[in-house]
């Protein structure tokens, strides 16, 4: 069985807070073996990072596979108050993935690419949820430090290996830029001081666009509960390294991909 020793030799960030480690590991073991389990045979083959629509990567949709098998569901937590026999307010919360052991409830949220609010919607809902006894232990799963630092790394490795010179390069393993994108390229490309080639261009555009600052990423999660958000909820953070992206799959991984999106239901236009 994994254990968070080993998801931390493997490069993963783990952060305990508000005595969650004690907590944790003394009623919560399985909970743990359970997480670790899961975690350390992660993988996301870069075809899904290069590929992948706006929605939820495969990777994460693994995760989540997982989870629910073992018995950690999607949940709605619903608090009500009543006032002699009548309801006054009732809040709903919903959680990603929720156990319930002998012990007490664990709260879980995948955050691998979400814009980085939803930080403090996690937090603000495990505050709540643990003040009204709901929860004992709330747990943020999201890209760490070298995953989201080096990601400029592992397109530039992708596009190297690949030989990707042009946006038709680019096509065959499944990302087609919209048109703002190519002027955006392009312009890089063409202006008159420090033009980038194609592929600087390309990564830098594909970086900034997808996996940007301000999207949900282990800086910004610290940066929350450094100042307090989710206080005084127990809380383990875990931040999912860079090797975690493999780049052996190559075109199987694309069809997966492909594939998926093809399987998803359209969502109608805002």
């Amino acid at each position: 069985m994994a254990t968070i020793a080993e998801l931390q030799a493997k490069g993963f960030e783990v952060q305990y807070l508000s005595h969650a480690s004690a907590i944790l590991t003394v009623d919560f073991p399985d909970a743990l073996t359970e997480l670790c389990s899961v975690l350390i045979d992660a993988t996301i083959p870069i075809e899904e990072i290069i590929a992948g629509g706006g929605g939820e990567s495969k990777g994460t949709q693994r995760l989540r596979k997982a989870l629910t098998e073992l018995k950690w569901p999607k949940t709605t937590f619903t608090v009500q108050k009543i006032i002699n026999g009548k309801e006054r307010e009732a809040i709903s919360h919903e959680i990603d993935h929720v156990r319930d052991f002998d012990a007490g409830t664990i709260a879980l949220e995948i955050e691998w690419n979400n814009k980085d609010p939803f930080f403090d919607r996690d937090l603000e809902n495990y505050k709540r949820l643990h003040a009204d006894g709901a929860i004992s232990v709330g747990v943020i799963v999201t890209r760490g430090k070298s995953l989201h630092g080096n990601m400029r790394d592992l397109v530039r490795r992708f596009v190297d290996e690949r030989k990707i010179e042009k946006f038709d390069d680019l096509r065959e393993w499944g990302y087609e830029p919209t048109s703002k994108q190519r002027n955006a390229i392009n312009k890089r490309m063409t202006r008159k001081k420090k033009p980038l080639t194609f592929q600087d261009a390309f990564i830098d555009k594909f970086v900034k666009d997808k996996f940007g600052e301000a999207t949900t990423h282990w800086r910004k999660l610290e940066d929350r509960v450094h100042r307090g958000v989710g206080n005084p909820c127990p809380l383990l953070l875990i931040g999912m390294p860079d090797s975690i992206v493999t780049f052996h799959e190559g075109k199987k991984a694309l069809e997966e991909v492909l594939e998926a999106e093809e399987d998803e239901p359209e969502e109608a236009e805002a």
